[in-house]
């Protein structure tokens, strides 16, 4: 870390709270990332086409018809990458393997360049003193098998159940920290009813039919790493946001319900053995079709820690014509306060409001933040990429997870998204979220002040 800070590019660096947990507690500090991402070498050494490689490359369907093809070269640069990692004092880092590199065709036959390739970052995580931690779906399903229906095939139980199984038994002897689904309501959503990320799909049906799917393999793919892994540390990820009504009145409250349920308890509370919140949002009902005997018992698991990937708020209002939920979010530029670069507001009580929410239920262990983070317009001078507004995003929110954590609250762990600044699927490289600045012509890597302040945060 030392060699990137010069005179007075130190500044600012303690102008923000250094309030942590001690040194005595178990706290993990990492940093964030994902394959498809940042990997790029998105056809070598046997690597299958995922839906993300036929997404980004279809016209129109990508801000600026950007692609993931080489992203930020993850493939050949991680030793460099992980070099970063390292100087920077940071000892846990995320990352995800790639479902179409280990199997090209979803299913069947290993592609053993695939797991070489996992061998050599995760071996280089170890000689450096930094600890792996995998995601095993972050989005990137093989293309092969979404024409097969993908996740609203309900085959989908027995095509994780293998890629899981491949990936336990061959990274289980080194990796002891892993996740399983990559907020689940995002790439059903998003990808099944909305359109807008890959596959592209716009069903109700096929939305509902993959969140059940889904559902039964975040449990699935815990019990497999139970299993093969028994010394792991398991869990899985969710996407969620405090929602705040726009009125106090009854009908505005109703619509926070509805929300709620639909954004933060949604895959959370299944796990838990208390089935899809269908009473505060009964428009869930049609998904029983889908439901076939003995599901409810195939959907608990019993995770090690949640995985808590906030970056904003909801403000919410009731709306009749809108369907399932009845309600409106209200846009971010007609709040007051600060909106990032991809137009979320800038809401840090939300983190301690959310920390508070799952830490209430008893059955959830541990809660680690997997990804918290700021996409702000970001200009290279010289050396060191100055960017206050992320510094203080990160600040603000580190603060009230420590207001969590002095009130009780479950919170294990807290990892940035990003390290690098990467492709933000649909949104392209116009967002840049990382520590670390990417030229993405040059491809060459330089530090942010953000990242300067996460060391010396973590490592006060």
């Amino acid at each position: 870390m030392s060699r990137w800070i010069v005179g007075k590019e130190a500044e600012m660096l303690h102008d923000f709270d250094l309030n942590r947990p001690s040194s005595e507690e178990t706290f993990f500090w990492g940093v964030s990332s994902s394959a498809y991402q940042t990997e790029g070498a998105h056809d070598v050494d046997g690597k299958g086409p995922s839906i993300w490689d036929e997404f980004s490359n279809t016209p129109g369907k990508i801000r600026n018809n950007e692609n993931g093809n080489d992203a930020c070269l993850f493939y050949y640069k991680f030793e460099e990458d992980l070099r970063m990692v390292k100087e920077l004092g940071i000892k846990h880092f995320r990352f995800s393997l790639s479902w179409p590199r280990i199997l090209p065709e979803g299913t069947g036959k290993v592609n053993p360049k695939g797991l070489a390739y996992y061998d050599r970052v995760i071996d280089t995580c170890l000689e450096m003193g930094i600890e792996p931690w995998l995601t095993l779906y972050h989005w990137d399903l093989p293309l092969a098998l979404e024409r097969k229906g993908g996740w609203a095939n309900r085959r989908m139980l027995d095509w994780f159940e293998q890629y899981v199984s491949v990936c336990a038994r061959h990274f289980g002897d080194r990796v002891k920290k892993w996740m399983v689904l990559n907020e689940p309501l995002v790439f059903t959503g998003a990808g099944y009813f909305f359109g807008v990320h890959a596959p592209g799909r716009k069903s109700m049906s096929d939305f509902l039919a993959a969140v059940h799917h889904a559902t039964l393999c975040q449990a699935l793919g815990g019990r497999v790493l139970r299993q093969l892994v028994p010394d792991a540390y398991i869990g899985t990820t969710v996407s969620c946001s405090h929602v705040a009504p726009k009125h106090k009145h009854y009908f505005d409250r109703g619509a926070v319900r509805r929300v709620d349920a639909l954004l933060n308890r949604l895959f959370v509370e299944p796990m838990l053995g208390m089935g899809y919140p269908t009473e505060d949002l009964p428009g869930l009902r049609l998904m029983e079709k889908f439901i076939q005997p003995g599901d409810e018992d195939r959907m608990p698991f019993d995770f090690d820690f949640l995985g808590v990937q906030s970056y904003t708020r909801e403000v919410v209002r009731y709306s009749l014509f809108t369907p399932i939920v009845h309600a409106k979010i209200i846009p971010p530029k007609k709040r007051p306060g600060l909106i990032t670069e991809m137009n979320w507001e800038v809401y840090p009580q939300g983190m301690y409001e959310l920390l508070k929410k799952y830490s209430a239920y008893a059955g959830i262990k541990d809660i680690i933040i997997t990804e918290n983070g700021a996409a702000f317009r970001d200009e290279p001078n010289g050396r060191l990429v100055k960017d206050p507004l992320r510094m203080s995003y990160l600040d603000q929110h580190l603060q009230e997870v420590m207001r969590a954590k002095r009130e009780g609250a479950k919170v294990k762990g807290y990892f940035v998204w990003t390290l690098l600044d990467n492709f933000e699927w649909a949104e392209g490289y116009h967002p840049r979220f990382g520590l670390i600045y990417v030229d993405f012509k040059t491809q060459k890597r330089l530090p942010k002040q953000s990242a300067l302040w996460y060391a010396e945060y973590v490592n006060a």
